[in-house]
């Protein structure tokens, strides 16, 4: 696993490239009628998710071949790399599977990055990006299987905990395992993690279940984002070191704290984005009569006339 120094070092690495992001306080009656919440918005990170913060660290520790980085992803990875190679002079070529959603392509496209549209599930798209790789021998950029990748993610939490100390659980949605690793790596405990999935989407949730890394069915409008098949081996140990619960969601909880984002505060988050949130929305994770309780909105890539529309 990483650890915090692994973290501390990403951080030095990636602060001059990457928005230190704010926390938004809802009280009372914001959000909830009767409970309190603290929001870290990484929405509002370069190409809107927490995915940048790996993308820049794995970019900036790592020597970068002519032929420039490589990337399978379901959108948001890939646009965080193609996003980071950009700005440091490097190629990008980015393979996404079909379920990819236009405004995730469209970003991909504007940061210029060479787009290949591959199977219907992200295995499939990382596959053909391994083969790409072994003719070019660009860099390749796991989406969550690598240390790089992790302790670059692991820098929200680092400063979330400088931004406030008013939280004694943080829900975090879970997808491969980059986030949750890198999270879970750097509280080590001292906040209480509450992994939060759909139920299209259960790759830790099975993994917990099983005892190791197992491969799921995946489906729903969160997969494009949270659609792994099977959890990271990295992401996973830290896991089952660090993760308190592990709970899932309904795609209508999803939806519908899209919406409760938007209607109560005007912001937007995708439905990855959103799940965190959806697990105080549907009752998955009720908390405890006064406990403080965070949620990582980690994604933006949406189209937001669906959301204020629906």
């Amino acid at each position: 696993m990483i650890d915090q120094a692994d973290i501390s070092r990403a951080y030095d690495r990636i602060r001059g490239h990457v928005r230190r992001t704010p926390i938004l306080h809802a009280p009372k009656g914001d959000l909830f009628d009767d409970l309190a919440v603290t929001l870290k918005l990484e929405q509002l990170q370069h190409a809107s998710s927490f995915k940048p913060r790996g993308a820049f660290n794995a970019l900036l520790s790592q020597s970068v071949p002519e032929s420039g980085a490589i990337a399978a992803s379901g959108g948001n990875h890939g646009a965080a790399v193609a996003y980071a190679a950009r700005k440091l002079g490097h190629r990008a070529e980015i393979f996404v599977p079909e379920i990819v959603s236009p405004a995730k392509k469209r970003l991909l496209q504007d940061f210029g990055a060479t787009l290949h549209v591959v199977g219907k599930e992200f295995a499939e798209a990382l596959e053909a990006c391994r083969r790409r790789q072994e003719e070019t021998g660009a860099l390749l950029l796991h989406a969550y299987d690598q240390p790089e990748i992790l302790a670059g993610q692991g820098t929200v939490a680092l400063e979330f905990e400088e931004q406030t100390d008013e939280i004694d659980t943080l829900l975090i949605a879970v997808g491969g395992g980059g986030l949750i690793g890198g999270v879970a790596s750097w509280l080590r405990g001292r906040w209480k993690l509450v992994a939060v999935e759909t139920v299209g989407t259960p790759c830790l949730n099975a993994a917990r279940a099983a005892g190791s890394p197992v491969d799921v069915a995946v489906s729903g409008p969160a997969a494009d984002s949270l659609g792994a098949r099977r959890i990271g081996d990295l992401g996973f140990a830290a896991a089952q070191a660090f993760v308190a619960d592990s709970v899932l969601v309904s795609d209508d909880a999803v939806l519908a704290a899209q919406k409760l984002l938007w209607d109560r505060l005007r912001l937007i988050a995708e439905p990855g984005g959103a799940t965190a949130l959806a697990a105080l929305v549907g009752g998955a994770y009720v908390p405890r009569p006064d406990e403080r309780v965070g949620v990582l909105v980690c994604g933006g890539n949406t189209d937001p006339a669906k959301i204020a529309a629906a």
